[in-house]
């Protein structure tokens, strides 16, 4: 298979997308709740056991800080982000393109071509990643489900619409900052024709999901192609309740239920946007 560019092939215009500053306001916003859980727990500590000074070990900063060699603590919840084991953190910087072209899914409306590639050294197949990335945009209650967008898996770069990387931690966080998005290596991200999804959320998923690996990589495909498509980021509707695909799940489910998909019941479900986040 031939090695493909990480800038990915011409893409047709893509509409005006507020991604990059949604994403710094949300992580600003979570920076200075975590600080402030951080301090209440600090004078807690003070006031029962009488410490000073640094009695609180860990990081409790950036909640998409990424591991280094020791464990880092996540706020939010999120659990101890191990440093990755059984897949790379760095791979070559070139891509390998899946071969073949699927069935078009969808029953109306335009069609949205899309290419697969696999970041070679990655230790990923591309094919069998185009497999998953096929089943999952092609499913009834992905995005096909709106009766308004067909989707097909195309191999020719310039009949591609956007391409889907999967990406080792150092590379995606490379190619999501070309546009501005500041990923620490540990989230995935889109850019206007660009969907970048990190091996480490891919193999690891996050701690304290609460679903099977399965359910994070469906939910990770449907978020990032959601916004290519036009989605913005979406808040819990209520604790117990199944996070909005658009939902940031990597970070936390905030109450709610883990979720991959955007139709439930044959229904749009989502939660009460996000102004300007």
């Amino acid at each position: 298979m031939p090695p493909v560019s990480p800038q990915g092939p011409a893409v047709r215009p893509d509409p005006p997308n507020p991604y990059a500053l949604r994403r710094r306001v949300r992580m600003r916003r979570r920076r200075r709740r975590t600080a402030l859980i951080g301090l209440t727990l600090l004078g807690a500590a003070v006031a029962v056991a009488g410490v000073t000074g640094d009695g609180l070990g860990g990081d409790h900063g950036d909640p998409s800080a990424v591991a280094g060699p020791a464990p880092v603590v996540a706020g939010e919840g999120a659990g101890d982000r191990q440093q990755p084991t059984g897949y790379p953190r760095a791979g070559s910087g070139e891509f390998v393109a899946a071969g073949g072209d699927s069935p078009v899914q969808g029953a109306d409306g335009p069609l949205r071509r899309y290419r697969v590639a696999v970041e070679r050294g990655a230790g990923q197949d591309p094919d069998a990643f185009a497999a998953e990335v096929d089943e999952v945009l092609g499913d009834p209650r992905s995005w096909i489900a709106s009766g308004g967008l067909r989707v097909q898996r195309v191999a020719d770069p310039a009949a591609a619409d956007f391409t889907i990387f999967l990406a080792t931690p150092d590379t995606s966080e490379r190619m999501c900052a070309e546009g501005g998005l500041r990923t620490e290596g540990y989230t995935s991200c889109r850019l206007p024709g660009r969907v970048i999804l990190n091996l480490a959320r891919w193999m690891d998923a996050v701690p304290d999901y609460g679903a099977p690996l399965a359910v994070y990589r469906t939910y990770v495909i449907n978020h990032e192609v959601g916004h290519q498509f036009g989605e913005l980021h979406e808040g819990c509707p209520g604790p117990g309740r199944p996070a909005p695909v658009m939902q940031q799940q990597t970070y936390g489910l905030d109450g709610c239920v883990a979720n991959a998909w955007p139709y439930l019941d044959g229904k749009r479900y989502a939660g009460e946007p996000l102004d300007g986040v």
